[in-house]
C-alpha cells in the first residue's frame, strides 16, 4: 500500500520584532481596572470608600445630646476650637475629615464626588501615595487653621468640625492650578474655564469668612486654609513624599542613595535601556511629577534614538 504525504507548506518567513518603544513596556501602560478587594485600587476611590463607611457607622449610632446633632462616632471624632489647646486630641485634626453631617447626605455626596472628580487625574499626576498625603495634609492644616482662627473669635466655643471640605477644595484648586485654561461645566450646564471656577470659590469663602452671618454652618476658613495650602504646594513644587524617611515608605536607612543611575555620554545602548526601565518604573509609582531633569534628560535621549531607529 502505497503512503501518502501532505502536501508540504513552504516555511513561514521569520518576522522581524520591532524595537520596543518606552511607552511599548508593560509597566507603562495604564492599569486594568481592578476589583474592589485589590490593594492595587485607585487611591482616590479607597478615600471614598473609607468616608462612605465611616458615614454609615456614624449615623447608625445613637445621636449624643448637647453636641449640635452629632452621633455617637462623630461627637468622638470631630475637632472643635478647644483641640487646638488639647495636644493630646491633635489625632481628631486628621479624623474629623472622614466625617460629615448625618442629617445632610448632600454634604458627603458632594464633598466625595468633587474628590472623585477631580482627584483621579491628579491621582495619575502625583501618584497614589503623593496624592494621599497631599489630601490627608489639607484636612490637617484646614482644621488646625480653622480651630486657630475659632478659638480666637471665642476660646469657649465648643463647635464642631466635620467634613471633607478642606482636603476636597485643595483637591480641586491643585487641579485648577495645573490645568487653568481647562473646561468645567459649572453647574454641570455651562461650560467655563477651570480657573473662573477657582475665582468663584475664593470669593465665596471669603465672602463668607468675613460676613459670618447667624446659622451659617460652613467652614469657610477650612476651605481658604486647603486653597492656600493647594497654591504653596504647587509654586514651591514640593513632593511630600520626600519628607519621609528615605524619600518613600520603603523605610530605607538614612543616607541610601537612589538606585537609578544618571545618564552620561557613552553609555551603552543596554545600560540606557535600563536606565529607562528603572525610570518608568518610578514614574508608575510616583508620578511623572517625581522626575529630576537628568532623568527626563535620559528618556529624551531613548525615545530620540528608538525614533531613530524606526525612521532607519
Amino acid at each position: 500500500r502505497l503512503a501518502t504525504t501532505a502536501p508540504q507548506t513552504p516555511p513561514r518567513r521569520a518576522r522581524l520584532a520591532k524595537p520596543m518603544g518606552i511607552y511599548d513596556r508593560e509597566y507603562c501602560r495604564e492599569p486594568e481596572r481592578s476589583s474592589f478587594f485589590t490593594t492595587d485600587r485607585a487611591m482616590v476611590i479607597n478615600l471614598v470608600i473609607i468616608t462612605v463607611i465611616v458615614y454609615l457607622v456614624d449615623i447608625f449610632s445613637p445621636q449624643v445630646p448637647d453636641t449640635g446633632g452629632l452621633h455617637w462616632l462623630s461627637s468622638r471624632l470631630a475637632c472643635t476650637p478647644q483641640t487646638l489647646v488639647q495636644p493630646w486630641m491633635w489625632w481628631r485634626f486628621l479624623t474629623y475629615g472622614f466625617l460629615h453631617d448625618p442629617s445632610n447626605v448632600m454634604h458627603i455626596a458632594f464633598n466625595m464626588f468633587v474628590l472623585w472628580m477631580f482627584g483621579r487625574e491628579l491621582e495619575g499626576v502625583y501618584g497614589r501615595r503623593e496624592f494621599l498625603l497631599v489630601y490627608l495634609t489639607a484636612i490637617v492644616l484646614s482644621g488646625v487653621a480653622w480651630s486657630a482662627v475659632e478659638y480666637v473669635r471665642n476660646p469657649e466655643a465648643l463647635t464642631p468640625l466635620v467634613g471633607a471640605s478642606g482636603g476636597c477644595i485643595a483637591i480641586v484648586m491643585l487641579f485648577i492650578l495645573r490645568y487653568p485654561q481647562r473646561m468645567l461645566l459649572l453647574f454641570f450646564v455651562l461650560p467655563v474655564p477651570a480657573w473662573f471656577v477657582g475665582v468663584l470659590i475664593i470669593t465665596a469663602d471669603v465672602m463668607g469668612f468675613v460676613r459670618d452671618a447667624p446659622g451659617n454652618d460652613v467652614a469657610n476658613f477650612a476651605h481658604l486654609a486647603g486653597a492656600a495650602f493647594a497654591f504653596v504646594y504647587f509654586r514651591s513644587g514640593m513632593r511630600l513624599e520626600r519628607w519621609l524617611p528615605g524619600g518613600n515608605w520603603s523605610w530605607p536607612s538614612l543616607g541610601r542613595r537612589p538606585k537609578l543611575r544618571i545618564h552620561r555620554p557613552g553609555a551603552s545602548e543596554q545600560d540606557l535601556s535600563n536606565q529607562v526601565d528603572q525610570i518608568l518604573e518610578k514614574i508608575s509609582r510616583e508620578g511623572e511629577a517625581s522626575l529630576t531633569p537628568s532623568e527626563r534628560k535620559t528618556l529624551e535621549n531613548a525615545s530620540r534614538q528608538y525614533k531613530q531607529r524606526r525612521d532607519s
